[in-house]
């Protein structure tokens, strides 16, 4: 017999399972298995989040017209932030989402027409998923993700959600036409965060306005391309963009839409009155907004928004759907023949964006005019009194009327338009007006026939299975709640983790395919063994798993990832992920092409061009670590080994796996160490004599890099034997320091027998047979010098290395 707690347990299920399926008509479910699927003709066959916030199922978007999508559950309007097939919508009969026994998730339109799939495949057990955070996952039952649609965004990020160089947000068509439009977000190949219109005519870029772009903080030196936002409202991009919610802070639901208007905004929702708040928009202005009106057309800010009117002369293109994208198009033949038959019509206030025929010239406006008149493809001209300066437009595109414009635009119109139209200076007021926000509908139209048959049976049958199954599901649920409850824990972990460090989490078993089971060593040190691996995305990446993985605690490893996360310089190596897996720790980051610096000292391939860019770029990645990242980095171990390569030979500073952290604006930036870090021959007097380490370790290390550069030689194990004339036993210098700082004092000595040349030429590598400019390698071995005298404080520190380079490179 089945004891109490059991019976009270399976009672307490049945009752559950019976007012879930009374109230809503189906068991409220969070995943779908192998071989199951969700219909559009059962409403309520949806997946819904263990918090119930989100929903995933078919959506009705216009007649007879569904999308596979997720929303919010909560808001009025079931706010839609996910789409399938956006751009496809499926019928209302017969269409099903289905996890095939392959392991694909496949949404197949009446007829079983492939509409959309996840393209993936397994033999193991798969589970479709609806996490509470909005992501929708497909992953086996090892937890590996095989597919989730946190990376294919549609217009909408949700926190947690990470926008990269692979994303873009995509607006709708309109407020009630779901498709794709006309405005979106995303990373350009500048590595800044844009927004770009690309209308049915022409594209351009509108948010930054490059005028504001660096005062305003952003950067383009950064390889990462990524951006998200947290729970509490607070936005960060790579290319150092960032906001905060005007109500920040944890409570609220949030989401980050660019909306069909063109505009990025981030909204909160009123849960009372299940309404959405703006509490953050890219651009106030919505006229400043690319296409808002389209061609040969006007945007003008009034106390009611934003209006949209014709030029005089122009009618409406779309006028049936007050499509205002497509714009205005002219009354008249567009040909204009002969200067003589056509004339000026003058708008004031009034600029139209780009598309000047030439450079702005200064002259008069009746010479403006004439320029114009002469040039059959000339529309306007913009003309500013003054400076004199004219601007002859050849398209007429985002025109807007502002009082504080300090410019006039004289319209060109044929002299038959111009005889019946008299011109008003409030024209543009009195004209017939269109509001830009107009709701635009596109429905699909779908006819089926009635199905004539007979469904009891069907009922009946679908009725019987359901009483049957409300006993397995009552002892399932029961097995399930543990796992269901520790999962959905190690997701929502996992969504932490990705905010604290910026970085994505694999699993061990990812890595592990990637390598081909660590089979392809690249490179291999004290702090661990790096391999070569290709992501599942077919990003090209180096895999370092650490050794003495005991010794890492997750804490402190996860603090390093976080600090090394939030670097982003182009002569630092980026970190795109992590591995945190029991006892396994990994660093997932860029793959560079021609190795190592080491690597290629040695088989000399860098002519000296090349070397110089390279102590260059050395330089600037470092200085960054000491001076403008958000912590105060030492890397400790720099060395030829730690700087790698790209395909064009340009330099990137790798492994920070013995850097040391210190706040900025303390007392003392002074370190202390446990252990010695670094490696013979690179490693500063003060390791060796325990005096106070600072950002002063990495100059001397940085300058025995140099010195390798330009001899050749290597500091770690070096004994040289150097014949000196005069003398009968040969001199060993067992520094390289100390040879090259020898031979440099020659010139103050030796006037006559040893230029300037002839000694830079001595100490330089002679296994280098290409031109160099003498000053150029003076003041790189001066610099080097510097860098490793025995005092810290006499040497430089790395942003004053990264002047002198410039200004010798930018003066030879």
């Amino acid at each position: 017999m089945m004891n109490a707690p059991l019976v009270l347990l399976l009672v307490f299920f049945y009752t559950t399972t019976i007012f879930l399926t009374s109230s809503y008509g189906t068991l409220a479910q969070s995943s779908l298995s192998k071989g199951s699927s969700l219909s559009v003709e059962k409403p309520n066959d949806v997946l819904v989040s263990s918090n119930g916030v989100f929903t995933a199922g078919f959506h009705n978007v216009g007649d007879n017209a569904y999308y596979f999508a997720i929303w919010f559950t909560q808001s009025s309007n079931s706010t839609i932030v996910w789409m399938a097939n956006r751009d496809q919508p499926v019928n209302g009969r017969g269409s099903i989402l289905l996890l095939s026994r392959n392991g694909n998730l496949v949404l197949k339109d009446i007829g079983r027409i492939d509409v959309w799939a996840t393209a993936t495949n397994s033999a193991t057990q798969v589970e479709l998923t609806l996490l509470d955070t909005g992501n929708l996952v497909l992953q086996t039952s090892e937890n590996d993700i095989l597919w989730e649609s946190f990376n294919f965004p549609t217009d909408t990020l949700l926190p947690y959600q990470p926008l990269n160089r692979q994303t873009k947000l995509i607006s709708s068509r309109s407020r009630s036409n779901y498709s794709s439009g006309m405005y979106s977000l995303f990373f350009d190949n500048d590595n800044l965060l844009h927004l770009l219109y690309d209308g049915p005519e022409t594209s351009s870029l509108y948010w930054p306005s490059p005028a504001i772009l660096f005062p305003v903080g952003r950067t383009t030196y950064n390889s990462s391309r990524i951006a998200f936002i947290n729970l509490s409202g607070y936005f960060k991009s790579s290319d150092a963009f960032k906001f905060y919610a005007s109500d920040y802070g944890e409570g609220p639901k949030r989401r980050l839409t660019i909306d069909y208007d063109g505009n990025l905004r981030l909204y909160s929702l009123d849960e009372k009155q299940g309404e959405w708040i703006v509490s953050w928009q890219a651009i106030h202005q919505m006229c400043k907004v690319h296409g808002i009106c389209g061609v040969n057309s006007l945007c003008v800010h009034g106390i009611h928004g934003k209006r949209c009117s014709c030029l005089p002369g122009f009618k409406e293109k779309h006028s049936t759907d007050h499509d205002w994208s497509y714009g205005c198009e002219p009354k008249f033949n567009h040909s204009y023949q002969f200067d003589s038959y056509s004339d000026f019509v003058e708008l004031p206030y009034v600029d139209f964006y780009g598309f000047d025929m030439k450079a702005p010239q200064t002259m008069s406006l009746e010479d403006c005019k004439r320029s114009c008149l002469r040039l059959d493809s000339c529309k306007a001209v913009m003309y500013q009194k003054q400076k004199g300066m004219c601007y002859p437009k050849s398209v007429l595109f985002n025109g807007v009327r502002t009082p504080t414009f300090v410019g006039t635009t004289y319209l060109r119109l044929p002299n038959e338009i111009l005889k019946s139209y008299y011109y008003e200076p409030d024209w543009i007021v009195s004209s017939t007006q269109m509001n830009c926000s107009t709701v635009i509908s596109h429905t699909i139209a779908r006819d089926y026939p009635k199905d004539r048959g007979n469904r009891f049976f069907m009922y009946l049958l679908w009725f019987v299975s359901a009483l049957g199954g409300v006993e397995m599901v009552c002892i399932v649920l029961g097995c399930c709640f543990l796992y269901r409850t520790r999962r959905d824990a190690n997701f929502v972990q996992q969504g932490h983790l990705f905010v604290l460090t910026g970085s994505k989490k694999f699993t061990y078993r990812e890595l592990q395919k990637a390598t081909s089971g660590f089979s392809n060593e690249i490179g291999r040190g004290g702090g661990g063994t790096v391999y070569k691996g290709v992501l599942s995305d077919g990003r090209v990446a180096a895999i370092k798993r650490l050794n003495d993985t005991d010794k890492h605690d997750q804490g402190e490893f996860l603090a390093e990832v976080s600090t090394i996360g939030r670097i982003n310089h182009i002569n630092l190596i980026g970190m795109w992920g992590f591995c945190a897996q029991g006892k396994h720790r990994l660093l997932v980051s860029e793959f560079m092409e021609c190795g190592s610096l080491a690597e290629n000292l040695s088989s000399n391939v860098l002519d000296w061009e090349q070397r110089f860019e390279i102590a260059l770029g050395t330089a600037k990645g470092l200085a960054y670590l000491h001076e403008e990242c958000l912590e105060w980095v030492l890397h400790c171990d720099v060395k030829p080994e730690n700087i790698l390569l790209d395909s064009n030979y340009k330099p990137k500073v790798a492994d920070f796996g013995l850097s040391k952290l210190r706040q900025r604006g303390r007392a003392s930036n002074m370190s202390s160490f446990s252990t010695i870090r670094g490696t013979r021959g690179y490693m500063a007097p003060e390791w060796v004599f325990n005096l106070p380490i600072t950002s002063k370790v990495d100059v001397y290390s940085y300058g025995i890099v140099l010195l390798e550069l330009i001899t050749g030689k290597s500091p770690a194990t070096f004994i040289n034997t150097v014949d000196i004339e005069g003398s009968d036993q040969p001199r060993q210098y067992h520094t390289l320091v100390t040879l090259v700082r020898e031979k440099m004092s020659t010139s103050s000595t030796d006037d006559d027998d040893h230029d300037m040349a002839s000694i830079v030429e001595e100490v330089m590598d002679p296994r280098v047979d290409s031109p160099y400019s003498v000053a150029k390698m003076e003041v790189l071995v001066k610099v080097a010098l510097q860098c490793v005298e025995e005092e810290k404080d006499a040497r430089p520190t790395m942003r004053k290395v990264v002047e002198m380079l410039i200004d010798h490179h930018e003066n030879v």
